[in-house]
């Protein structure tokens, strides 16, 4: 046995040996059937049959048609509105309502009835009647409310409920015969549907206790569908036999000491969450029903918290019949009529946004705004103690009556200001959300970690920022704040973070962090304001709205020059037409006059031919800078009649003439009339400093420190905030500054003269720093549609023409007095044009070395390229402006040769 062993052993080994060699074949087919997976599969040959690549073919050829109309359609079901898809849905069950009853009231006869009669009476048995009901209801309701999704899905889960739990007890009382008795059998109970109700209980625990379980089913589903919790059924039985007048509610009930009168109910157990949830609890009829009850936290006894509810609810009682506000009257009213609020279910949004700005109101009168201590904050969380600082939304003003000098123009023209209601209303402002709370504990944990002894103690929500401020205890530094802007930005997962220390006029620290749900400002909001409505100077304009929530306006005669400066897409072009805006909705034609540049020729072309230009709008820069010219010839003529009637501003000195004070020398045949006010916008500097940079640069600065007190301003919008088109001149005159998000720190410095702008996160947010001001308000820029511009400047020029005058852009200048005869230097002349237009360079000396002559011809064609406005005029050893475009050059040529 021993040997045979050994030998099967031997054997055994040399069998295990033999495959060793053989192990590179699997490795080698797997590298080959890697390789095949790797190539393409290739084309299925076409069949060579003539017959089968017709078939083919014409499969193919009607296939591909009919699948672009089938995803035509398909997409065009997907743009359908939504209201027609609900009212579609609706339709649908109706109709399946009048199917479903022609087969169950009545004997309806074809395929249709055997089908009705086979899915509806075989699954429902002897209810089958009652399902078409169901769906009609159904479908009313999907017809009256369609936006309550959340009600309409929780009454279809109710009558499920219902429905399933009857049919278990219909079959259960009628015998509950089993599917092996017939189908008739079980269309004479409850049906398939109670059959598999009912079946699975009764053989698990009996019919005893499976009709207590179907009966609580049912129940469940009839307060579903009422949206009625159990412990408000004897409330809602009370005021049921109230309306009936079966019952008078003077005492208590008897069920568990519940009181049926709504106002004076016994207060209810303890909530889960914060202590100082008990000061903000709502009334016992705005309760979520569907909150579980639970000891308070914090170490609170029960009694104190139910007292302190207790004593929190009667003052917000009696300050409700002292006197309310209607808000929230309304509110109150629109969240009692909502059941959804009443027991639990999810409010509609309208509804939740109402209560949470009521909720957050009480909060601010029961606690004056004040911010907690910093044991309170210890105990009550990161969260609990933080108030919304928020500016509250403004009363909607009243529409005040126009000025009375702004009906009756001079030569008995009348004109009426466009009506506010041209401009859109925008929605009321979110309030405190739960991402506001989590950012305040992202930074409360950032404090703690970093062992910072610093808390937030309030927040101000904006349309897009939202600024927290924040306390330091003793002795710390401002430094370590700001040394955290990395840390805080990494902890909200937010790059654009920017810290103002300090916030001006409060001892704290502002983090400003943009919100993940930004709203939009329009121009109509800011000008229905109070202020705005009752506010009489016709260079007010509405800016937007601030990072506590108020709205900006500004006074373009108090500011008195702005520059408007931001990248391309931040909000520049909205904040122009803002302006413009303004103007045409708050003044006449003769309060205020413009002069509208436009150098891109695109911008501005909304508002040509309203009655306040005093001149077309102008796209070509050099008529811009003699535009400017005559500003500054206008802006001496003002202040020689106001120096020679002894007025230091513009408007006293109308003023005096609306009186009759003002009297013309005797023998003068002019007319004294009221100086409008004349607002420039130059819509793009950059372009006026390529073409003419001397003459632009000289006017604005002219304009810019002596035009305030004859009533000229000037507001200068660029895209290029650079050294070269923003230069130190034109700063140091222009003290008012609105600046929208740059793409560097070197353009925030050039416009504000600090940093800010780089940071901010463009489409309107900016940085305001009117004049005087020590440091820039956030805010974000209001919007205008194209829409509501057009309706303003439609109405505008329906009520008057608009008035030009000629030496706006001709100017008065006299020219020098040349030699116009070229004679036989006419070719010279234009190679002198083309070399000089072409290079952009007008030098004499260039001309002698170019076309190889003397001076005195080079300086004779000089003169004459001055002449027919190629060049500029001579200023010394400079070289001239050349005023003429390559592009323009044609043009010019053809001038010269007299075509």
């Amino acid at each position: 046995m021993a040997p045979s062993t050994s030998g099967k052993g031997s054997a055994g080994a040399r069998g295990a040996r033999k495959p060793a060699p053989a192990k590179k074949a699997p490795a080698k087919k797997s590298a080959a059937k890697k390789a095949s997976a790797k190539k393409p599969p290739p084309k299925p040959a076409p069949p060579r049959n003539l017959a089968m690549r017709v078939v083919r073919g014409v499969w193919l050829g009607l296939a591909r048609p009919l699948g672009r109309v089938l995803r035509g359609i398909g997409r065009g079901a997907k743009g359908l509105d939504p209201a027609h898809r609900k009212d579609g849905v609706a339709l649908l069950l109706l109709g399946l309502a009048l199917v479903a009853a022609a087969g169950t009231w009545s004997n309806l006869q074809g395929p249709v009835g055997d089908l009705v009669t086979m899915l509806i009476t075989g699954a429902l048995g002897r209810l089958d009647l009652v399902f078409p009901v169901l769906l009609g209801f159904v479908a009313v309701r999907l017809f009256i409310h369609p936006e309550r999704e959340e009600a309409n899905g929780r009454i279809v889960i109710g009558l499920t409920a219902l429905l399933i739990g009857v049919l278990g007890l219909v079959h259960v009382f009628t015998g509950a015969p089993g599917r092996s008795e017939g189908a008739q059998a079980l269309r004479d109970t409850g049906g398939h549907i109670g059959w598999a109700a009912s079946r699975p209980l009764i053989l698990a625990m009996g019919e005893p206790l499976a009709m207590a379980l179907l009966t609580l089913l049912t129940v469940f589903g009839l307060l579903v569908v009422t949206a009625t919790p159990v412990n408000a059924i004897p409330r809602r039985l009370g005021q049921g036999l109230t309306r009936l007048g079966v019952w008078e509610p003077s005492g208590r009930s008897s069920h568990d000491g519940i009181d049926d009168r709504p106002v004076e109910r016994a207060p209810r157990g303890r909530r889960r969450g914060d202590p100082d949830e008990w000061d903000d609890a709502p009334e016992p009829d705005e309760t979520d029903w569907s909150v579980g009850q639970g000891a308070p936290a914090s170490g609170l006894s029960g009694a104190h918290a139910e007292k302190r509810a207790l004593e929190s609810r009667r003052k917000r009682r009696g300050a409700r019949r002292s006197g309310s506000d209607p808000l929230e009257v309304a509110a109150e009213a629109a969240a009692a009529l909502d059941g959804a609020v009443l027991h639990g279910v999810p409010p509609s949004p309208s509804v939740a946004d109402i209560s949470s700005r009521i909720s957050a109101g009480e909060r601010r009168k029961a606690t004056g705004a004040t911010p907690p201590d910093a044991g309170e904050s210890a105990a009550h969380g990161a969260t609990g103690g933080v108030p919304d600082l928020t500016k509250p939304a403004p009363d909607p003003a009243e529409p005040l009556p126009p000025r009375a000098e702004q009906l009756q123009l001079a030569g008995d023209i009348s004109y009426s200001l466009p009506s506010v209601e041209l401009l859109s209303r925008g929605g009321p402002g979110r309030t405190r959300s739960a991402a506001n709370d989590a950012v305040v504990e992202s930074l409360s944990t950032v404090f703690t970690e970093f062992k910072v002894d610093a808390r937030v103690t309030g927040f101000t929500r904006g349309p897009t920022v939202t600024r927290y401020e924040v306390s330091l205890g003793p002795a710390v530094k401002v430094e370590k704040i700001t040394a955290l802007t990395k840390n805080i930005a990494y902890a909200v997962a937010s790059p654009d973070v920017r810290i103002i220390s300090p916030i001006p006029g409060k001892s704290a620290v502002g983090i400003e962090i943009p919100n993940s749900d930004r709203e939009m400002v329009n121009l109509g909001d800011v000008l229905r304001t109070t202020d705005a409505m009752g506010d009489g100077r016709p260079l007010l304009v509405g800016l937007g709205k601030d990072v506590e929530g108020g709205y900006v306006t500004a006074d373009l005669a108090r500011m008195p020059h702005m520059l408007v400066a931001g990248a391309t897409g931040s909000g520049k072009s909205s904040c122009v037409n803002c302006l413009i805006t303004s103007i045409m909705m708050r003044s006449t034609p003769e309060e205020v006059r413009l002069v509208l540049v436009d150098p891109k020729r695109v911008e501005l072309t909304a508002y040509e031919g309203i009655p306040h230009l005093i001149t077309p709008i102008i796209t070509n820069p050099k008529r811009a800078a003699e535009a400017l010219q005559w500003v500054v010839r206008e802006m001496d003529l003002r202040y020689d009649d106001l120096a020679a009637y002894g007025y230091r501003h513009i408007d006293d000195f109308n003023a005096a003439v609306r009186a009759g004070k003002v009297k013309v020398p005797e023998g003068s045949e002019r007319e004294l009339a009221p100086y409008p006010y004349l607002l420039v916008i130059v819509d793009e500097l950059a372009d006026l400093m390529m073409v003419a940079p001397r003459d632009v640069e000289d006017a604005i600065v002219r304009i810019t420190q002596l035009a305030r007190a004859a009533g000229i301003h000037l507001v200068l919008a660029t895209q290029r905030p650079s050294v070269d088109v923003v230069t130190g001149l034109i700063k140091a005159n222009v003290p008012s500054r609105l600046a929208f998000a740059t793409s560097s720190l070197a353009d925030s410095r050039v416009i504000l003269d600090q940093q800010g702008a780089e940071k901010l996160i463009g489409k309107g947010d900016a940085l305001f720093l009117p004049m005087g001001a020590n440091k820039p308000t956030r805010m974000q820029g209001a919007f205008v549609t194209e829409e509501e511009v057009a309706q303003v400047v439609e109405h505008c020029k329906a009520q008057m023409a608009p008035t030009f005058r000629e030496d706006v852009t001709t100017g008065t200048k006299q020219k020098k007095q040349i030699d116009e005869e070229i004679g036989d230097d006419l070719d010279l002349l234009c190679q002198a044009a083309e070399l000089v237009v072409s290079t952009q360079f007008g030098s004499t000396s260039m001309l002698q070395r170019k076309l190889r002559v003397g001076f005195a011809k080079a300086g004779r064609l000089m003169d004459l390229m001055e002449s027919r406005g190629v060049v500029g005029p001579s200023e010394g050893s400079k070289a001239r402006d050349v005023l003429i475009k390559p592009d323009e050059l044609d043009g010019v040529l053809a001038l010269i040769r007299g075509e």
